[in-house]
């Protein structure tokens, strides 16, 4: 146990600040283990909530001296991470405070840190304090002028928030930059970045005519990997531009891109920095997965300008006010510009994979949570995703005018302030005029909803009847809970396949239907025949449903619905369906039926004469639900059969669906161009190899894919070979490391595909990689390649009865409990689900959550996480 134990916070005690600090000026020296950071802000006392004490954050810093107004000020002490300074002005005076501290073995990579030759920060979400002593919240908002000084030789670059207003040569070889953000900011959004890069330049000119320059910072030698992201962001300002008439605000938008950084990419007002993997891309090194996701985070961060930056969050509870608001915009974003159906599914699978199963664990929370011990925590699949899900309830509630009516209120009102998701949901019910009081309550009810589902069909009155009833599961913090208003879309299908008109007492009815109550029925009319329900149309509402719908129905949606995500939808639970009969019958040699091999087929000979041409949706419609998807709707997971159950259909679907596999080989070749249609021919090759590999009829196709031009077939074959334990993977993941020892970012894929080695074998393989050359703890990406991958896509191996899986994550957890704890929160993830396991299984788990909680210095980042799975 932790000597002294971390404390919760809770929503319910949030109280203002006692003062504001609404000018900061920083003055920044460089030195890896000494930097001097000379902090003066104008402090303003909170007459609404008065203090005696001025109480700032700070960690890790050697505090040199305390100043208010140009005089030495002695009345302070340090308790803790708190500098508490007494004897203060009355309401208004300057603050000068000078620290130091040690970038250089900063390896949480929060604060200011040291890496790879070049400074960087990541504040959000407590890691100013890293920095220096401040009010480090995010409803303290101040204008920042910010001064750096380094050596010029080594650090050229010296970049911050805002717009650079002078410059100039130091003696002693050294530089400076001064930066002013004329915005007013939160602390979070602060960003320092101080090296020497290859530097990509463009400009926009905005709505209004405002030209403004874009500058892109990469590593030396990777300015070929830069065009993509480039691009990308001037998609991102047009469309914001056109869809919500938001324009960017500042004289130069930068974003740079670091290796070693715990997160995707952050924010920081005018200099985003990046993981470099979400910005580096070419054809050759790069997958069209990673071109996809590059375009969506460089939106999403560049939409955070308006939700985020000008209208913040109040305090970190209300995180999903700019995280969910934003994922949605990023995911729209995506589908005007791409494949709406495929964008919705790649949604949808990070809800069904990973949200769902947060919601079934210790770690269940609103997308508001009510209490936090480590903020970090709530960086979560619930705040993000299933925050935007919400939003998107609220887009389809309202429909895209009110949505947009919504949104420009919200900007009207709250421009230039923290505020709270309360306020975001009285914009859109001011706006519309309407009582989405109801609808709020998703904001603050953990779980995910079940919605049960009976229909009836009266061929006498021609009259169908849909019941829906709500039911939600306690969680731990949560032990009841309310209806909630869920927008359930719909489409009914004839026996022909044509959608059938909605009509009630002679007039057509809106397709979402609105279930408000814990029991509802609809019923429809005029109907001359029995329809093919399509229920939650695109998922209308992150739930999950309870429909005994025939078999023979959904594979008739997969053949005839009007929405491809729903024919996508139909044929994951046809498959689903399919496997849980397969685990109840306990049959030794499970089968797919003939229909659901029949319905691929088609899927396949559709493509081969050209009938269907969005080949990477049929090539999505061709996998199995994953493991974990699967594994959802068991309260006690059957690890080994579930295994099984997946091995023999796709073995089944392999050799049913062999000759038009190899037909689509056959017809269809890789133009290698980035085109949609392009990646379509990759991803239904990638999905044929895949299946192929289990036979040994295209195996030299295979391994001819693997040493492709194209990264997407390669690993796509590599990956194939792997998960077949083919003899030829050695060999070939040996020449793929071979080739590309020197690309930090194609390594990562090379370890990723070693954490997916399957048999007896694998863990040792794995755990030896620890030990490889190329293998470094201090770097987020090259850890999370290998861990990943074997604890959240392969089951087979790290839930092996034996438990050495667990153990192996448990010794990476605690050498990360040291070095990197955020990193470390991440990855602990599958072991809190420890409960949900066979009692051989929940032994081991919680065999290695006991070790980490005796740890004697265990991180906030862990014990909030560890204390709750063995508690709950």
């Amino acid at each position: 146990m932790t000597a002294t134990q971390p404390h919760a916070q809770y929503l319910r005690d949030y109280q203002a600040p006692a003062f504001f600090i609404d000018e900061l000026e920083l003055q920044v020296q460089l030195a890896p283990l000494n930097t001097q950071v000379v902090a003066r802000s104008q402090v303003r006392a909170n007459l609404e909530n008065p203090s005696d004490k001025l109480v700032l954050d700070g960690i890790d810093l050697t505090l040199l001296q305390v100043r208010i107004n140009d005089q030495a000020h002695s009345a302070y002490h340090i308790e803790g991470e708190q500098l508490i300074i007494e004897q203060l002005p009355e309401q208004a005076f300057t603050l000068e405070i000078t620290t130091q501290c040690a970038p250089e073995t900063n390896t949480s990579l929060e604060g200011l840190y040291l890496s790879d030759g070049a400074y960087c920060t990541q504040c959000e979400a407590q890691g100013f304090r890293k920095i220096t002593y401040f009010l480090d919240r995010p409803d303290v908002m101040a204008s920042y002028k910010v001064t750096i000084v380094a050596d010029k030789a080594q650090f050229p670059h010296l970049l911050s928030n805002g717009n650079k207003i002078d410059s100039g040569d130091l003696e002693g070889g050294k530089h400076f930059a001064t930066w002013q953000d004329p915005f007013k900011k939160p602390s979070y959004l602060f960003a320092l970045v101080a090296g020497d890069f290859d530097v990509l330049r463009d400009t926009y000119t905005t709505t209004s005519g405002r030209e403004v320059a874009l500058e892109l910072y990469v590593d030396k030698g990777n300015l070929s990997k830069a065009p993509h992201a480039m691009a990308s962001l001037k998609r991102a300002m047009q469309w914001d531009e056109q869809r919500f008439e938001l324009e960017y605000d500042l004289d130069v938008y930068m974003i740079v891109a670091v290796d070693f950084f715990n997160m995707g990419a952050m924010e920081n007002k005018g200099l985003n920095i990046f993981n470099s993997k979400c910005v580096l891309a070419n054809s050759e090194t790069s997958t069209d997965r990673d071109f996809h996701l590059i375009e969506s985070i460089v939106g999403h961060e560049y939409f955070h300008n308006w939700t985020g930056n000008r209208v913040t969050c109040r305090d970190w509870f209300q995180l999903s006010l700019k995280e969910g608001l934003t994922v949605f915009r990023d995911q729209e974003f995506s589908s005007d510009l791409g494949s709406r159906a495929l964008n919705r599914i790649d949604a949808v699978k990070v809800m069904r994979t990973h949200q769902f199963a947060e919601d079934a664990g210790p770690m269940a929370h609103p997308i508001r949570p009510e209490k936090v011990i480590e903020m970090n925590n709530f960086y979560t699949v619930t705040v993000y995703d299933k925050g935007a899900e919400v939003i998107r309830m609220l887009h389809t509630l309202l429909g895209e005018a009110g949505f947009q009516k919504g949104m420009k209120l919200y900007f009207q009102r709250h421009d230039g302030q923290a505020v709270t998701c309360d306020d975001f949901v009285a914009a859109m019910n001011d706006a519309n005029d309407t009582d989405l009081s109801q609808f709020s309550l998703w904001y603050g009810q953990a779980g995910t909803p079940l919605v049960s589902v009976r229909e009836d069909y009266d061929s006498d009155t021609k009259r169908y009847t849909l019941s829906l009833t709500q039911t939600h599961k306690p969680t731990a913090e949560q032990p009841h809970k309310d209806n909630l208003l869920i927008p359930v879309a719909i489409e009914l299908l004839s026996q022909e396949g044509q959608p059938m008109a909605l009509k009630r007492d002679g007039r057509e009815l809106d397709k979402v239907l609105h279930l408000s109550e814990q029991s509802q029925e609809f019923v429809f009319e005029q109907l001359d025949e029995r329809p093919v329900a399509v229920l939650f149309e695109d998922f209308s509402a992150p739930v999950q449903v309870q429909f005994a719908q025939a078999l023979a129905d959904q594979l008739h949606i997969v053949r005839h619905a009007s929405s491809d995500f729903s024919r996508w939808d139909a044929q994951q639970a046809a498959l689903s369906y399919c496997v849980n009969q397969a685990l109840e019958q306990g049959v030794q040699k499970p089968q797919l039926p003939d229909a659901v091999l029949a319905t691929l087929s088609e899927l396949l000979n559709g493509v081969l004469s050209g009938v269907e041409a969005d080949l990477a949706l049929i090539a999505e419609l061709l996998y199995l639900p994953s493991f974990d998807t699967l594994s959802s709707g068991y309260s006690e997971i059957p690890v080994d059969a579930l295994n099984s159950i997946i091995t023999a259909f796709e073995t089944d679907i392999a050799k049913h669906l062999s000759p038009q596999l190899e037909a689509v080989v056959e017809q269809f070749k890789d133009d290698k161009q980035q085109t949609a249609q392009s990646a379509g021919v990759r991803a239904l090759l990638a999905a044929c190899m895949y299946y192929l590999a289990r036979l040994d009829t295209a195996i030299d196709y295979i391994a001819e894919q693997a040493n492709s031009g194209s990264m997407t077939l390669s690993l796509a074959a590599l990956k194939a070979l792997v998960l077949a334990q083919h003899q030829q993977q050695n060999a070939l993941l040996g020449e793929f490391a071979r080739r590309w020892a020197d690309d930090v970012l194609v390594l990562d894929k090379w370890f990723n595909l070693q954490a997916m080695k399957q048999g007896e074998q694998a863990l040792c393989d794995i755990g030896a990689l620890f030990e490889h050359p190329h293998f470094s703890w201090q770097n987020p990406n090259r850890v999370r390649a290998l861990l990943g991958p074997l604890t959240m896509s392969n089951p087979r191996v790290f839930h092996h009865q034996d438990g050495r899986g667990y153990e192996l994550l448990g010794d990476v957890l605690v050498k990360l409990n040291e070095i990197n704890p955020q990193n470390a929160s991440r990855l602990i993830t599958p072991l809190l689900a420890w409960r949900r396991y066979d009692a051989g299984r929940q032994q081991l788990m919680c065999a290695q959550l006991q070790r980490l909680m005796a740890l004697p210095n265990l991180s906030k980042d862990l014990f909030e996480k560890v204390e709750k799975a063995l508690s709950e």
